[in-house]
């Protein structure tokens, strides 16, 4: 097998993919709109990077409190605690080159599934993938998802039409297996772009039709497709299995706070069932064989909360980010469960990590109160020692918390009915636990401008701090069930650590290792802002990072951990970038980390939301977002290639790699400085004198004889 070299001059200057010199753009500013984008900031998440920061506790960075401790007890006594501190984190210092069961290298240097032509940075309005690669669109927003359904048009949309079609803006993407060349495929709609999905809207002034039709744009699809193992394409297919998921669907809460007064409202007096289902962003596959959709910026869409008397709900609603007059869609005007004046418990069910079940349709999906309520990025499962399912999450906030959750019960293996209905509740008893990180090295040594320590490496150790198990609370003041709904809140008193803007966290299927995408935070050491520490080491962090941890005794049910950083993204000429040490020259400029995946190799993946953050040379509106392959061991690790990039304004979402094929899911094509429908600011994936339409795409690798080959092979 031939290697193919990420670059094939020796010019740095020249090289395909590779920059000159840095040309760094600030990353979404409190006094601005992210660059190249007109709408995604406002309409995702509600303007959140210019809103104040909504965690204004007093906790401290861990490492800051040591520090002090440190300082008081003497020279002696610190040399002793820096000493545990560095030997309880030498266990991942230790496996990072290599780790049992990593995988065996090309013979090149390259790991097995990484062996690809890396794509340069572009500002292609297409899908840009390595020679002797193709892709096709496997479904895009109003495809037809059940039968009956018509095909899209946009001029003549209706909400009855979107509730039968393929939502807006679609970002998770999962994948079962069903039959043959068959699998069911989950997708998250997360949020809608309006003045982009209706010809001449008026903002301030929204019709109920256009309410209707985003509400039934938001939500979740189910739907199968079909992969033709002769060429490669993969399609959507209509069968009994399709569904769709919307703003208005019903969902119930289960687990510890099902039933609680803090979910209960005049709609809903049993504070047990939920409609709708909003802004979801990534997801998790669980081993007993459902999806799970996390419900993020969820604060967006409520109104009137400054006009709330009640000081408690006020406070709590300014910890979500709940701040509003009116909203950005004006859905109360016609549905008045997004009014906080009449319903203050409403915005109390969202926020939560939904499950659903693929092959039910009868099934009514679930909101799992036991894995607390925050700004959910998503929720990932890995087993435990003992076959218990840990469930990470990342709250995806400037200065918000990692945490995880651990079920009392072990995942019953099997496809029998005992098997079913136990898994079925795995999610609602276990325990609820937040991280706190602490590094190992001086506080002096983080100076905020990317250099590293003194010992070579920003790293640490942690601690899972319990929050709340059944109807226990270990958080003094609240109970159990105001912890599950006022996660945050319950955070804050622990004293867990601020990170920067925590999204996906993966652990490898290999090696056991964990990963968390820091995506960025240009708040960090400003003022009145926390500053940096070991484990967030850079100050005005607009391109992010990514952590590793490995948890003790590699059991993913520990209670501690130890912890390094991988990557510190951005462009490898600039210097407060760091790719594990990995030769900056040959490697990809990334930034923005969101998603991530592994192939089954136990390769890192990502997937970036930039919105054209990072300008180099060649690309003087910044690159388009992409999907990386990163390599975890031997000498290459830290190398960071790109696979694929998005079209111009998409933000690359949902990665799924295996073995015989990869998909990505862009969302919102065309969302950049003067994109309308009158003027689109890209015609993807329809061609020219088309709307741009958010969609999911397969790629695949050419083989012999025109058949698949392997991914990265």
């Amino acid at each position: 097998m031939t290697v193919a070299k990420p670059c094939p001059d020796a010019d740095p200057t020249t090289r395909p993919g590779t920059v000159a010199l840095p040309l760094l753009s600030d990353q979404h500013r409190s006094d601005q709109h992210r660059p190249g984008r007109l709408y995604t900031c406002r309409y995702r998440c509600g303007d959140a990077c210019a809103q104040p920061v909504p965690n204004r506790s007093e906790n401290e960075y861990f490492g800051t409190i040591l520090q002090r401790a440190i300082s008081r007890r003497g020279a002696l006594r610190a040399g002793a605690v820096i000493t545990l501190a560095v030997g309880a984190s030498g266990a991942l210092a230790a496996c990072a080159p290599a780790a049992p069961g990593a995988p065996e290298g090309t013979g090149g240097g390259l790991p097995v599934g990484l062996d690809y032509e890396t794509v340069p940075v572009n500002n292609t309005d297409a899908i840009t993938v390595p020679p002797g690669y193709r892709s096709n669109v496997v479904i895009r927003w109003g495809d037809p998802i059940v039968d009956g359904a018509p095909e899209f048009d946009f001029a003549n949309q209706t909400p009855e039409a979107q509730a039968q079609q393929f939502g807006y803006n679609n970002d998770f993407c999962g994948v079962l297996p069903l039959d043959g060349d068959r699998l069911v495929m989950f997708n998250n709609h997360e949020y809608t772009i309006e003045p982009l999905m209706f010809a001449g809207y008026d903002e301030e002034n929204p019709t109920e039709t256009q309410v209707r039709i985003g509400m039934a744009a938001h939500g979740l699809s189910v739907h199968v497709v079909e992969r033709d193992p002769a060429t490669g394409e993969m399609r959507a297919v209509l069968d009994p299995l399709n569904r769709r998921y919307t703003a208005t669907s019903e969902f119930r809460l289960t687990g510890p706070a099902a039933g609680s007064a803090l979910l209960q409202t005049s709609a809903d007096p049993t504070g047990t069932r939920v409609l709708g289902t909003l802004n979801n962003c990534a997801g998790g596959v669980t081993p007993w064989g459902t999806f799970l959709s996390g419900e993020e910026n969820f604060n967006q869409y409520f109104a009137n909360a400054a006009s709330v008397v009640d000081p408690a709900v006020l406070a709590r609603a300014e910890r979500y980010g709940i701040t509003e007059e009116a909203s950005e869609r004006k859905w109360e005007r016609f549905d008045p469960r997004f009014d906080m004046l009449a319903e203050p418990n409403e915005p109390n069910r969202f926020g939560w990590i939904v499950e659903v079940d693929p092959q039910d349709p009868t099934a009514t999906p679930v909101k799992r109160t036991a894995l607390g309520r925050f700004k959910h990025e998503g929720a990932t499962i890995h087993l435990a020692a003992d076959g218990r399912a840990v469930a990470y999450m990342g709250d995806d906030e400037r200065f918000d918390y990692v945490y995880k959750y651990v079920s009392n019960a072990a995942v019953r293996e099997g496809n029998t009915r005992a098997a079913r209905e136990a898994n079925a509740t795995l999610l609602d008893d276990g325990t609820l636990y937040v991280a706190r990180f602490t590094g190992n090295s001086p506080a002096t040594e983080i100076t905020g401008d990317g250099a590293l320590p003194a010992d070579g490496a920003f790293d640490g150790t942690g601690e899972w701090i319990k929050l709340a198990a059944g109807t226990e609370s270990f958080v003094p003041g609240m109970s159990a069930e105001e912890v599950y709904v006022f996660t945050r809140q319950a955070a804050d008193v622990v004293g867990a650590t601020k990170m920067d803007r925590p999204e996906d966290v993966e652990a490898n299927p290999v090696t056991g290792r964990v990963y968390i995408a820091l995506t960025n935070n240009t708040d960090r050491g400003t003022e009145g802002a926390a500053g940096p520490d070991e484990a967030n080491p850079r100050t005005e962090n607009a391109h992010g990072h990514v952590v590793e941890f490995e948890e003790d005794g590699g059991d993913a049910a520990a209670g501690a951990f130890s912890w390094r950083i991988l990557l510190v993204c951005g462009d490898p000429e600039d210097p407060s970038t760091y790719f594990a040490g990995f030769d900056k020259s040959q490697v990809s400029p990334i930034t923005s980390p969101d998603n991530l995946a592994f192939d089954g190799h136990g390769n890192l993946w990502i997937s970036t939301d930039s919105g054209r953050a990072l300008e180099v040379a060649g690309t003087p509106a910044g690159i388009n977002d992409g999907l990386y392959g990163v390599s975890l061991e031997g000498e290459t690790r830290g190398r960071t290639a790109l696979f694929a990039t998005v079209p111009n304004g998409a933000e690359c979402c949902g990665p799924v790699v295996t073995d015989e094929f990869v998909l990505i899911s862009p969302q919102h094509p065309g969302d950049l400085d003067g994109a309308s429908t009158e003027t689109p600011q890209s015609t993807w994936p329809d061609g020219p004198g088309s709307q741009p339409r958010p969609s999911v795409v397969n790629i695949w690798r050419e083989g012999e004889g025109g058949r698949p080959g392997r991914i990265g092979e």
